[in-house]
């Protein structure tokens, strides 16, 4: 049931910023630099983060830096809608193969607090829809569509 949960709200999240042209893809939302795509290429870096580091224990470069908080919402200029999406997807498909191999009950540290796999999975729900819900909101400004 969380993956299927997990899944439908990952598919709404592609469905929102596929078509949608570059130019309106990475138009800031906010005033901050918060974009449609943006918001794609975060929840890759979230998927990696809770799969790679919080279960396996990985260490790896992100973009983000004390100075640079919000780098992992920044669409760089050789990024694409496709080249987002794609990189979600593959985030997504690698997050599922490390989670198939874990129990529920599995843990993993977050900051020095243990959190288990059943945890993240209802976290990375509430994160996903939470932006799927901003998304919403987002591409209905940018091209009028509406709907999961």
């Amino acid at each position: 049931m969380l993956e299927d949960f997990l899944t439908f709200y990952r598919a709404v999240v592609v469905r929102k910023v596929e078509g949608l042209p570059r130019d309106l893809a990475i138009r800031p939302a906010t005033p901050s630099i918060m974009s449609a795509l943006g918001i794609v290429k975060h929840l890759a870096w979230v998927e990696r983060n809770w799969s790679r580091r919080k279960i396996l224990g990985e260490t790896y470069e992100v973009p983000w830096t004390d100075d640079d908080p919000d780098a992992d919402l920044r669409i760089e200029d050789d990024e694409t809608v496709e080249s987002v999406i794609a990189f979600y997807g593959s985030e997504c498909e690698a997050a599922d193969a490390i989670w198939s191999t874990h129990s529920l009950d599995d843990t993993g540290d977050d900051h020095g607090r243990t959190v288990s796999l059943r945890w993240i999975l209802v976290h990375m729900i509430e994160e996903t829809a939470r932006h799927a819900g901003h998304l919403d909101l987002i591409v209905e400004q940018l091209d009028g569509r509406t709907g999961d």
